[in-house]
């Protein structure tokens, strides 16, 4: 039994803790389960690979207690200075690798965007294109469940920077969202439709069922979001992440509509790319003009944060892409450890 303080709760609806990767998730996992403080070797975070499966574990597992916790951990780990120390350790390591890697990265916003608005010509290279042609079922599955724990989430953590927007920057965020939330409708609300698309690939739509199969690669794209959502001094890199995935979403949800068509994945599978295919190419210019058009208006130091936003979602994705990439091409899965059959 887990040691509660007075007053506080557990979370009882939230997934479960997953094995530990090495010292670090490992500190947490221990910590979340004892009730007591991370313990860890001094200098580990700095030791430590900052894209790895160990420090990119225990930072997932650090920001979901920001989200729904985990079952039968207290909720009020969420602010537990301890957990907030190591947390912080963390997000330095790797937003300074970020940097580093992005040195020579644009900073101005047109820079930054001009290369995403135009389809490239070649797209062998590309995985949603790969996935169209001759992706087979059982690679769209595996392709779902690594995205299950970005799209179950999709639209949270973007929400935290519309209290830190004012004007038209928050007005144009707060209606992209409205649509990211279903307009009014539970059912429509898009990491609902993801979970239909789970159900109808014959996987399991709880959120962060795959927590344990996901790979450092996968971890990194979703720990990005978070990182840039808990910092209001982020707030401009949010918004360049936010308005980056939405302009490249449009013509690479059209061909995984494409592709789930044509294996014959069903309705639901296929109508959640279909939504993204419109929807995001509305919200495309409304975040570029709107969102990143207002933020500059009002602040216009932040021009190299949003540039910088994103680039690293640019460089996070390819990573990602590049690893499921190479482990198909070998044969084998993408994931730690492969899915059932359907």
């Amino acid at each position: 039994m887990i040691p509660h303080s007075p007053g506080a709760t557990a979370t009882a609806a939230g997934p479960r803790l997953v094995e530990e990767r090495g010292e670090l998730s490992g500190a947490v996992t221990q910590a979340l389960q004892s009730g007591g403080p991370p313990v860890y070797a001094t200098g580990s975070v700095l030791r430590a690979d900052p894209w790895g499966e160990d420090l990119q574990l225990a930072l997932y597992l650090l920001y979901e207690l920001h989200y729904r916790g985990f079952d039968g951990v207290d909720d009020g780990r969420e602010w537990d200075p301890d957990l907030l120390r190591l947390r912080q350790a963390l997000e330095t390591r790797v937003l300074s690798a970020l940097r580093t890697e992005l040195s020579d990265a644009p900073r101005s916003v047109e820079e930054a965007f001009a290369p995403l608005l135009v389809e490239p010509v070649d797209l062998s290279g590309s995985l949603s294109h790969h996935l169209e042609t001759e992706g087979a079922l059982w690679q769209l599955r595996e392709y779902a469940a690594l995205r299950s724990l970005y799209h179950l989430k999709e639209a949270d953590p973007h929400a935290w920077v519309i209290p830190r927007l004012t004007g038209r920057a928050k007005a144009a965020m707060v209606a992209i969202e409205y649509d990211e939330f279903g307009a009014g409708r539970a059912d429509r609300i898009h990491a609902q439709l993801f979970a239909d698309l789970l159900t109808d690939l014959g996987l399991d739509p709880a959120y962060g069922c795959y927590l344990g199969r996901a790979p450092a690669p996968l971890l990194a794209t979703v720990n990005l979001m978070s990182l840039f959502g808990l910092h209001r001094a982020l707030r401009g890199a949010l918004v360049g992440h936010f308005a980056c995935v939405e302009v490249t979403s449009s013509p690479g949800s059209r061909r995984l509509a494409r592709a789930l068509r044509r294996c014959g994945a069903g309705p639901a599978a296929e109508h959640f790319y279909a939504e993204h295919v419109e929807a995001d190419a509305v919200h495309e210019q409304v975040v570029r003009h709107e969102v990143i058009g207002g933020l500059l208006a009002d602040e216009p130091r932040l021009e190299a944060d949003i540039a910088f936003g994103c680039a690293a979602t640019v460089l996070l994705e390819d990573r990602l892409a590049t690893h499921i990439r190479e482990a198909w091409d070998q044969g084998r899965s993408a994931l730690r450890w492969p899915l059932p059959g359907p």
